[in-house]
């Protein structure tokens, strides 16, 4: 994730709305990729000094909720941002905390969404592409109790999965105890809001990009046959545990639980990656002496549509390399400050390949998005629900 900089010479951070220097407004301008200074023209079109003849308004969850900073261009009459029209439930404001957990949700929707859009990858709202868009459905868990007695009378737990396009998370996530709650129970090393978006994209991104695509071969070679029993290889996870020695294999104990689930766990293993370095870099950290690569080498301003000059054979090496580096570093100084480590996995041989297929896929497709004349449209998704519980 980038840093950005105010016309006062102050850094900005992502979800900066104001600037704490000299306190002018901020807004995220999604067809630029920058969080810049605002000024506003008439109370409903604002403009920046980057794109002074551009005009653009606030997303309504900008205005009304104050839980986004994204910016709509003045010819798209969309009430909403291209992050915030994701959204086809959000969970019931008027209980308590719920304001609280939809904002963390949002902050780790749209740092993905970032992400995705500096690689170079396309997301459409399932309004705008009702076969191959997508949607978010932040919800919580249905308890209904008897007026009279007060007895819980209806309990029904929302699942954290994907399904054809649809991707559901449990508002409770956001919650930092109950989250740790579920990893400590789930035995997992890792449970973030951002996980969980990462995860379940990359299972929405596999309906894109493989299940009907040239590179499903390659795909089985690597991960195994999607084609095994679901429910059942997840049924017998839960009550046998992972396979011995999985580590030598998979990025986490739940990627050995079926094929789809080590490919949503690589493929978010891969963005926490992308994410990191250039974080890293836009730091200027160095390493013995060495500053770390910048992956995502396309510069402010430019374009969404410009294709990563980090997509390559030498660019993934050099990127992998750098991040065990920083990983290293990162750890070390986690338990300086007696916490756990930042990043408890370790990347394998295996694994290494399975992230490098991921890399390839990636830059398969942006290539293709940016071939003239494109039609962006993508294959639809299959009717199975993945994800996790809790």
């Amino acid at each position: 994730m980038q840093t950005f900089t105010c016309s006062c010479g102050n850094r900005l951070f992502f979800e900066n709305s104001r600037c704490m220097r000299c306190q002018s407004e901020t807004g995220f301008l999604p067809d630029r990729l920058l969080l810049v200074p605002i000024r506003s023209q008439d109370g409903k079109y604002w403009s920046c000094e980057l794109v002074p003849q551009q005009r653009y308004r606030k997303c309504s969850n900008f205005n009304a909720q104050h839980i986004c900073n994204w910016m709509i261009a003045e010819d798209d009459d969309n009430q909403f941002c291209v992050s915030c029209r994701l959204n086809k439930i959000i969970p019931d404001l008027g209980q308590p905390d719920n304001y609280r957990r939809w904002q963390r949700m949002e902050r780790a929707k749209r740092r993905t969404l970032y992400n995705l859009f500096r690689i170079g990858l396309r997301i459409v709202d399932r309004k705008a592409d009702p076969d191959n868009g997508l949607e978010f459905r932040f919800m919580e868990d249905v308890r209904e109790y008897d007026p009279y007695t007060h007895e819980l009378v209806r309990y029904q737990q929302i699942m954290t999965g994907h399904d054809a396009g649809t991707i559901t998370i449990n508002i409770q996530e956001a919650d930092h105890s109950h989250r740790e709650a579920v990893r400590e129970n789930m035995n997992e090393l890792y449970r973030t809001p951002v996980g969980h978006v990462r995860h379940e994209i990359g299972h929405y991104f596999w309906d894109k990009l493989i299940s009907s695509s040239s590179q499903l071969a390659r795909f089985r070679e690597l991960f195994g046959d999607e084609r095994e029993d679901y429910q059942g290889c997840l049924q017998h996870y839960y009550q046998n545990g992972p396979i011995i020695d999985w580590q030598e294999d998979f990025i986490s104990a739940y990627a050995s639980a079926h094929a789809w689930e080590d490919w949503a766990e690589t493929w978010a293993h891969y963005l926490h990656i992308s994410d990191t370095m250039e974080t890293a870099n836009d730091f200027g950290l160095s390493i013995e002496g060495r500053a770390l690569l910048a992956p995502l080498n396309i510069g402010n301003g430019n374009n969404v549509t410009t294709p990563p000059k980090y997509l390559s054979e030498s660019g993934f090496d050099e990127m992998l390399t750098d991040w065990m580096h920083l990983t290293i570093l990162m750890n070390a100084l986690n338990r300086s400050m007696g916490m756990r480590d930042a990043y408890p996995f370790a990347v394998s041989a295996r694994v290494g390949d399975k992230l490098r297929f991921v890399h390839e896929v990636i830059a398969a497709e942006v290539a293709r998005l940016a071939a003239p004349g494109i039609n962006t449209s993508a294959g639809g998704a299959g009717p199975v629900y993945r994800g996790k519980p809790g």
